[in-house]
């Protein structure tokens, strides 16, 4: 059997199991782009009872709400119902797209256990585009085929709603089947703990669906090959096997259960193991990668714009419906409204005010860009950290000149010794960063991690603030001070490149300025880490730091 042709049997099987435990499952992701094969995996659902969630669904559509249109012309409150008012199950269309608030809404119905089966339609043509991490948590399988559809697929009929063979809910367990599935998790790195539940749920699904009152290995083996691969986070290493040992001399006494615990030496787990790791996808660590960490030096040149319905620069407004949030322009609705007057009248001739309908709600558009946040991160260490500092000051001030017109704000941190200090709040005081930056004692060690940490919490602290941080580091030395305070250079640089890898997932833009006298790879590495710009200056003035930062933020 091919590979491919075992996706697509794998495929059957996982939707054959969801029509078997509709309500215990959760539902499934099935990552597939739009076409006949998809077409045909969806028609192996058919019998129940689908609605479809559109990314853009707003508050009132899914939870209900006023209607504003209908009780306008009515002159009486009317509410429209939840998206989940009577039992039924969604298609989340382009899951790609989906966003957090949105993902967190539908795992909350989940997690309810209403018996809702949420199918997410995923539909991302890159390897970074993918179902919120939320709401596939909570989705038992994930239906992926490749290759072509084979001819006369699926090979057996899916079962119809009403006539499953089992009921789940009566299968029993053992301790030792939670054991097995749980420390099978532990072993491809699967830290959620809904992934063993579940795959607990997938093997008494396959049991019922093989008219079986209790889970058998087999079950295991399926739930695990559904259920594990997709989210796995590494692929365990395959111990070598120890040369078999001298024979003992033939008076040697032979115990009994010795020659028992030899023939069990290769237990079912590692054969579960194995069954796993056959079917874990070949980029599998690329995938890893934090999804919309790619950033380009263009796009820290300002602060964020933001499109909302509160403050900033009036957009023209646009059709919508009331979510709660957003702020309808009245005299935009009412100018959508009026040329359908006469005509409405007509329609309803005893009706009496203005006859609204729901597409003439027009809502509010504002439009505003954040104030950008420089936040320097100096390293103060080491015997040239005087004149260094004197750069870092003079360019501060530079920048501080610019920053009345531009709106920046501008933070200083400093890392030496054993630790990181933040000497300069975000501020645009000319006066008070001079107070700031007359005096700063230099010396000791380099403790680069502390200051990418005090970096990361000032930025997300301004990013809470509505300001757009950007985290520029000038040192001229590798980390030799590791977050605990001790001396290890090696543990120092792990913890520089973890932190440095918070920053890049946090989607916090950075530049690193390496000031020694030959550039560092190790810092070039850290750039890299940071997906940041890695200038080198040596020896340089205020004047050229201040070019090289405003070229590299604006460029």
């Amino acid at each position: 059997m091919s590979d491919d042709t075992g996706s697509w049997d794998r495929a059957a099987l996982a939707l054959r199991l969801l029509k078997v435990d509709n309500a215990g499952l959760g539902g499934a992701v099935i990552r597939m782009r739009a076409g006949p094969a998809r077409a045909a995996v969806l028609a192996q659902l058919e019998g129940l009872s689908w609605r479809k969630i559109h990314p853009t669904i707003s508050d009132d559509q899914l939870f209900g709400g006023l209607d504003l249109a209908a009780t306008l012309e009515s002159s009486q409150l009317i509410e429209n119902k939840s998206f989940f008012h009577m039992q039924c199950h969604a298609f989340l269309i382009m899951a790609e797209r989906c966003g957090p608030d949105l993902a967190a809404k539908l795992a909350r119905e989940i997690d309810k256990d209403a018996g809702h089966l949420i199918v997410a339609l995923d539909e991302g043509a890159e390897p970074d585009e993918h179902a919120p991490p939320a709401l596939a948590d909570r989705l038992a399988l994930h239906i992926d085929p490749t290759g072509r559809l084979p001819e006369g697929w699926p090979a057996t009929q899916a079962v119809p709603v009403g006539t499953v063979p089992g009921d789940p809910r009566a299968v029993t367990t053992t301790a030792a089947d939670i054991e097995t599935l749980t420390a099978l998790a532990a072993v491809f790195g699967i830290d959620s703990l809904r992934a063993p539940w579940l795959a607990l749920r997938v093997a008494k699904a396959h049991a019922a669906l093989q008219s079986r009152k209790e889970v058998t290995q087999e079950d295991l083996n399926t739930a695990a090959e559904l259920t594990f691969p997709h989210r796995a986070t590494r692929v365990p290493e395959t111990p070598e096997r120890p040369q078999d040992p001298p024979a003992p001399p033939e008076d040697t006494p032979q115990d009994e259960d010795a020659g028992d615990s030899d023939a069990l030496s290769l237990p079912e787990g590692d054969m579960l193991v194995e069954a796993v790791k056959a079917l874990l996808p070949p980029d599998l660590l690329a995938g890893l990668v934090p999804a919309g960490t790619s950033r380009s030096a263009s796009g820290m040149g300002a602060g964020q714009k933001r499109k909302g319905n509160r403050r900033g620069r009036p957009l023209p407004p646009r059709p919508g419906r009331l979510d709660g949030r957003a702020r309808i322009d009245l005299v935009a609705t009412l100018r959508a409204a009026a040329p359908w007057q006469p005509l409405r009248r007509q329609a309803v001739p005893a009706g009496t005010g203005l006859h609204i309908r729901p597409a003439d709600i027009r809502l509010k558009r504002y439009q505003d860009q954040s104030d950008r946040l420089l936040i320097f991160t100096v390293d103060a260490s080491g015997s040239a950290a005087m004149s260094r500092l004197n750069e870092a000051k003079g360019a501060v001030e530079l920048l501080l000149a610019q920053a009345y017109a531009a709106r920046d704000h501008v933070a200083l941190i400093a890392f030496r010794g054993d630790g990181a200090e933040l000497l300069l709040p975000p501020t645009r005081s000319l006066v008070q960063t001079k107070r700031r930056l007359a005096s700063l004692p230099g010396g000791g060690g380099t403790p680069l991690a502390a200051g990418l940490q005090q970096a990361a919490l000032l930025a997300r602290q301004s990013r809470a603030k509505g300001l757009t941080p950007t985290v520029v580091v000038l040192t001229d030395g590798r980390a030799n001070i590791a977050l605990d305070g001790s001396a290890d250079r090696a543990a120092a640089q792990a913890d520089a490149e973890q932190l440095a890898q918070l920053l890049r997932a946090q989607k916090i833009a950075s530049l690193v300025i390496d000031m020694s006298n030959r550039p560092q790879e190790a810092l070039r590495g850290l750039a890299a880490r940071l997906d940041a710009p890695y200038v080198a200056l040596p020896r340089a003035d205020a004047q050229r730091l201040t070019g090289a930062v405003s070229a590299a933020l604006d460029g």
